[in-house]
C-alpha cells in the first residue's frame, strides 16, 4: 500500500511539474505574440508616416575619432584556443598592475566604459572587452552560442589569456548578468565585484514573475524572441530606435547628468549598423529562458552594486533583494537622477563611488596577481 501512495505521489509531482513548465512556456510565446501584434502597428505606422524612409538605414563604414582617442588605451585583439572567436578589447594602464576587467551591456560596447578606463588606469590595468557578437569581436549567428555558460567562460578565457587568475570584475546590463554569474562559478577569479543597473540573476527571475509591472517593463525580453523581426524594427528610419534608447527622455543618456554627445551617439550607430550586429547582440536575449532558473546563486567575493534611480527597464525594488544571495561585503548605492545607462551620465559619481569600495578594504586584501 505504501509503494502505491509512493507512485501515486511522485506521479502527481511529475504532472504538477508538467503543468507548470506547460504554462511557463505558453506565457512566454504568449507575451511574445503579443509583442510580435504591437511591433507590426508600430511598423504600419511608421510606413503611413514615412512611406519612402521607413526601410532605409546607412551602414557606417568610417569610425568616429572618439573611438581611436588614445587617451582610452590601445586596441587590441586575442583568439582564444578554446572557442575560436577572437576578441577586441581596449587597454589601458601599466602591465602587471591588479586588472580591472569592463564587460558592457545591450546594446553597447567597449566604448561604454569610456570614463572609467581614464579613471582607473593610473592604479590598475584596465581592459573593456566587445563581448562576443558586439564591436569588433566574432559574430557567431546561431542562438546557441550565446548561452550562459559560453558568456561565463568567455571571460575566464581572457582573464588568463591576460596574464591573471582573478581580477577585480565590473559589468553593466547584460554585463552584469555574465559578472554576476563568473562571480558564482569562478568566485576564487574575482577580487572584488562590482555591477551597475542588473540585479542578481535569480532576483531578476523572481521579481518579475510576481510583478506584472516589471514584467511589462522587460516586454522587449519576449519581443527579442522572435526572428528577423526585432532587427528590422531597430534598423527602420536609419535606426530611429537605437537613437531614441540613447537619447530619449524616457529612456535616454543624461536626464540629469551628461549628455550624450552627437559624436557617441555615431559609435554607436557605427557598431551596431555592421552586418550582423544587431543580430549578435539580440541572441543574448534568445537564450535567457532557457538558463534560468540558475541552480548555483550565492556569491562569495564583496559586491558593490550601483543603481540609477531612474532606470527605466528595471525597478528599484530589486536591488536591495540581492542582498539574499551575497556571502560576503554588500554594498549598495542608490544614485539619485541617474538612467540605466549611469556609468556614463553620472560617470564623476559612479568612479567616486567605486573608489570608495576598492579602497574599503586597502592594507586587508591585495589586487595583484
Amino acid at each position: 500500500m505504501a509503494r502505491v501512495l509512493h507512485n501515486l505521489l511522485m506521479f502527481l509531482i511529475s504532472v504538477a511539474l508538467k503543468i507548470r513548465v506547460l504554462g511557463y512556456w505558453s506565457l512566454i510565446y504568449g507575451y511574445c505574440a503579443v509583442c510580435a501584434i504591437v511591433a507590426l502597428l508600430k511598423l504600419w505606422w511608421n510606413i503611413v508616416l514615412r512611406p519612402t524612409t521607413t526601410f532605409r538605414w546607412l551602414i557606417r563604414e568610417t569610425p568616429p575619432a572618439c573611438l581611436n582617442d588614445t587617451s582610452l588605451g590601445t586596441h587590441c585583439y586575442v583568439r582564444i584556443k578554446e572557442s575560436g572567436l577572437r576578441f577586441h578589447y581596449v587597454a589601458a594602464g601599466e602591465r602587471g598592475k591588479p586588472l580591472m576587467l569592463f564587460l558592457h551591456g545591450f546594446p553597447e560596447f567597449w566604448f561604454s566604459w569610456r570614463y572609467q578606463l581614464r579613471e582607473f588606469k593610473s592604479e590598475f590595468r584596465v581592459v573593456a572587452i566587445d563581448m562576443r557578437g558586439y564591436g569588433e569581436s566574432d559574430l557567431p549567428l546561431s542562438t546557441e552560442s550565446y548561452c550562459f555558460e559560453y558568456l561565463v567562460t568567455d571571460v575566464k578565457d581572457i582573464v588568463e589569456y591576460l596574464g591573471y587568475n582573478r581580477c577585480c570584475l565590473v559589468g553593466h546590463d547584460w554585463g552584469g548578468t555574465v559578472a554576476w554569474l563568473f562571480a558564482i562559478h569562478y568566485p576564487e577569479m574575482v577580487t572584488k565585484l562590482i555591477v551597475l543597473n542588473c540585479p542578481h540573476p535569480s532576483v531578476f527571475t523572481d521579481y518579475a514573475l510576481r510583478h506584472p509591472s516589471q514584467l511589462l517593463k522587460s516586454s522587449h525580453y519576449f519581443f527579442f524572441q522572435l526572428p528577423r523581426f526585432p532587427e528590422l524594427m531597430l534598423s527602420i528610419n536609419d535606426f530611429k530606435a537605437l537613437k531614441a534608447l540613447f537619447t530619449s527622455r524616457s529612456t535616454g543618456i543624461g536626464r540629469k547628468g551628461r549628455w550624450l554627445a552627437a559624436e557617441d551617439l555615431e559609435a554607436y550607430l557605427y557598431a551596431l549598423s555592421q552586418p550582423g550586429a544587431l543580430t549578435g547582440a539580440l541572441n543574448y536575449y534568445r537564450n535567457v529562458f532557457s538558463s534560468l532558473p540558475l541552480s548555483h546563486n550565492h556569491v562569495r567575493s564583496p559586491v558593490l552594486l550601483l543603481w540609477g534611480e531612474r532606470d527605466a527597464f528595471l525597478e528599484q525594488e530589486m536591488a536591495e533583494a540581492c542582498r539574499l544571495y551575497i556571502r560576503n561585503h554588500f554594498r549598495l548605492n542608490i544614485i539619485s537622477g541617474a538612467s540605466h545607462w549611469l556609468q556614463q551620465d553620472q560617470p564623476d559619481i559612479v568612479n567616486t563611488l567605486i573608489w570608495t569600495f576598492l579602497k574599503e578594504s586597502e592594507g586587508r586584501k591585495s589586487y595583484r596577481n
